[in-house]
């Protein structure tokens, strides 16, 4: 995992309060500022930036019948490193190596590159696009295929993100 993306994965644990997460892992545990629909507000200061992010976990995952962890998708800014509306993915499970993942908004679909448990955005040229198509969708799919094989569907419903986009902004000036 690219080191840059650590703090994200700890501060996805604080959020979630996830058992044996051990919090001196994380930069300093993330506060939930607002909630907007289906998306978290949180902001956590590590020691060279502040981190906010829009945060939420899907609504649907199929097949039902797989047992995995709790899945998140966020969009995080990171204003002392000069990063803004960076989406993230953590699936709940081991990805299989050298698979994509695909998020869908409105049969848009963006290739996401996968490590572990977790996805990015393949082309970086393309984060801005998808962002403003989760701005203006209803719902988002993230299917990716597990290291057993399984293909797996997560299904997050987009209702508040654009509030809480705003917000993130407010807060991560």
């Amino acid at each position: 995992m690219r080191a840059r993306y650590r703090w994200l994965a700890a501060a996805i644990l604080a959020a979630s309060a996830l058992p044996g997460f051990a919090r001196a892992q994380a930069p300093a545990a993330p506060t939930l500022v607002a909630q907007f629909g289906d998306w978290g507000v949180y902001v956590s200061q590590a020691a060279r930036t502040k981190i906010c992010y829009a945060l939420s976990q899907p609504k649907e995952r199929q097949p039902g019948n797989l047992k995995r962890d709790p899945g998140f998708f966020f969009v995080s800014t990171r204003p002392g490193e000069n990063v803004k509306n960076e989406v993230s993915v953590i699936v709940g499970f081991p990805i299989k190596d050298g698979s994509e993942a695909i998020a869908d908004v409105g049969g848009t679909n963006f290739a996401l590159y996968t490590k572990s448990d977790s996805a990015w955005v393949r082309n970086i040229a393309e984060e801005a696009r998808l962002v403003d198509a989760l701005r203006r969708g209803r719902d988002l799919v993230v299917k990716s295929t597990s290291m057993r094989g399984n293909l797996t569907t997560d299904k997050y419903s987009l209702s508040g993100l654009a509030q809480a986009l705003d917000r993130v902004v407010q807060e991560c000036r």
